[in-house]
């Protein structure tokens, strides 16, 4: 790796740095395709009236298709230069119908080891295009030595 490269990665994943959004259209087709893969046909993430008997508006998204597209930005982020170690969310507010899911993250701490491998503290959260907070979380990120 030249020497602007890792000037490039270190400023990168440097504390303060931004992590690239990643956007998702919140609705039946997102949750009907999460539900196919993980049985989760429950009824207030399918049927209005059901989200309603809940005290919702209507149908609602499921709390881990989020949690997995934020796994999913961060991954995309860190590509081959390291690894996701652990994501632990805090679920304020449900996906509705309708909703664009923006999720986004920002390094808040970077420690080097002696060994020279990095690990990153990342912010993450997920809100509704309206700016409503859906859900916030911690990330720690890998980098490759």
């Amino acid at each position: 790796m030249t020497d602007t490269a890792v000037r490039q990665d270190v400023a990168q994943y440097a504390e303060g740095a931004p992590v690239p959004g990643f956007t998702r259209p919140a609705g039946l087709e997102a949750w009907n395709r999460y539900a196919a893969v993980n049985d989760e046909f429950v009824g207030i993430h399918m049927d209005d009236e059901a989200g309603k008997a809940a005290g919702y508006p209507g149908a609602i998204g499921m709390g881990n298709l989020i949690w997995g597209w934020l796994h999913c930005m961060v991954d995309e982020w860190v590509g081959e230069h390291g690894r996701l170690a652990h994501l632990e969310c805090r679920f304020r507010a449900p996906a509705l119908k309708g909703d664009e899911v923006v999720c986004g993250g920002v390094v808040t701490a970077r420690e080097t080891a002696a060994d020279g491998t990095a690990t990153l503290t990342v912010d993450v959260w997920a809100d509704r295009s309206t700016g409503d907070r859906l859900v916030s979380g911690t990330a720690r990120v890998t980098l490759n030595a």
